[in-house]
């Protein structure tokens, strides 16, 4: 970490207090799965949280984000609240989507989340569509595009990419190159430089360690600064790694990535343990202080977990409803019989 950045202690007291939220978020997301509490599969951020964070510190609630399939860090990053996703992610009325969306279909509007997507890639057309939207209107808000180094395979981010650099459209497309795409690593299925790829459309492409969170949000303070001078779009690969498997049913890795190479990101480049260093080297905070902000958020995790647990299910009557636009039944408009 370098010492010449110019955030105060504010800045950095939220930035290392939301790479914990997110790591504990994480952590008992991964419990909920392996107790057999949580339906389906869910993909741990672990590891990246640099990344989400270093990003929307960037941004107001007025910018945009499209997310992944491995989207929790960017819905507690860009505001999200632990009550709302734990109940989304266990299929409860009171989740974001109440309860419809799982882990992978997260969506928060009041902070610009325009929503999680399963599809590798799917968002890219949203995030696009969204930059273009404040062009037409004349609005002076940024789209982020989250998405991974696997999705750089799909056509339509070159689609999009050709849209975007033709119109200069206010969108910053963040690919988290964690090394591995799925069960691969990203040197067997990418050929050349993935920043290459941007530079082709007269992109601006940057590289930066997805593992320090000032490097992380000082560039991209950056660049959407240029977005809103119509400056945009820009490409940013973003260095990080995934603690855990593809899933949280990916457990045996061996046959991948080994033990050793995960243990060395773990104790030597943890984005909340390198920054907790840092801020205690520039006597911002003691580690007594970084426990107890530990502590707290874990308790917070905990809580919101049990009243999750508890929340109730959504009526079965709500099966069809947010079928049609302004229809809050479709099968009442439509004159159908439930049974």
């Amino acid at each position: 970490m370098s010492d010449t950045r110019t955030h105060n202690t504010e800045d950095y007291l939220r930035m290392y207090k939301q790479m914990v939220r997110i790591r504990a978020f994480e952590d008992n997301s991964n419990q909920l799965y392996l107790s057999a509490k949580m339906p389906g599969l869910t993909h741990m951020y672990s590891g990246q949280e640099a990344v989400a964070v270093g990003i929307c510190e960037a941004l107001t609630d007025k910018d945009r984000i499209t997310s992944t399939h491995r989207g929790h860090g960017h819905c507690v990053a860009k505001g999200a609240d632990f009550k709302a996703m734990f109940c989304e992610l266990l299929g409860k009325e009171e989740g974001y989507c109440r309860g419809k969306g799982g882990s992978m279909h997260i969506a928060d509007q009041s902070h610009g989340n325009l929503g999680a997507n399963a599809i590798v890639g799917g968002s890219m057309g949203i995030a696009t569509g969204a930059a273009l939207s404040a062009k037409h209107l004349g609005k002076d808000f940024v789209t982020v595009c989250f998405f991974g180094d696997g999705a750089t395979a799909q056509g339509l981010w070159y689609e999009v990419m050709n849209m975007a650099a033709l119109w200069k459209l206010p969108v910053i497309y963040a690919c988290e190159n964690n090394g591995y795409s799925e069960y691969t690593k990203t040197e067997e299925i990418a050929a050349g430089s993935l920043t290459a790829r941007a530079e082709a459309f007269g992109i601006e492409a940057y590289e930066v360690d997805g593992q320090d969170v000032l490097a992380v949000n000082e560039l991209t303070t950056q660049l959407v600064e240029r977005c809103r001078k119509g400056e945009g779009p820009f490409f940013m690969e973003l260095k990080t790694y995934r603690y855990h498997g593809h899933h949280v049913g990916d457990i045996n890795r061996d046959y991948y990535r080994s033990k050793d190479e995960e243990a060395e990101w773990k104790n030597v480049r943890d984005p909340i343990t390198n920054f907790g260093k840092w801020l205690e080297d520039q006597n911002i905070l003691s580690a007594d202080e970084l426990a107890a902000i530990n502590n707290e958020i874990a308790a917070d995790a905990k809580n919101a977990v049990d009243y999750a647990l508890n929340a109730p299910y959504p009526d079965p009557s709500e099966v069809d409803m947010h079928v049609f636009a302004d229809v809050d039944h479709a099968l009442e408009y439509l004159g159908g019989a439930r049974g």
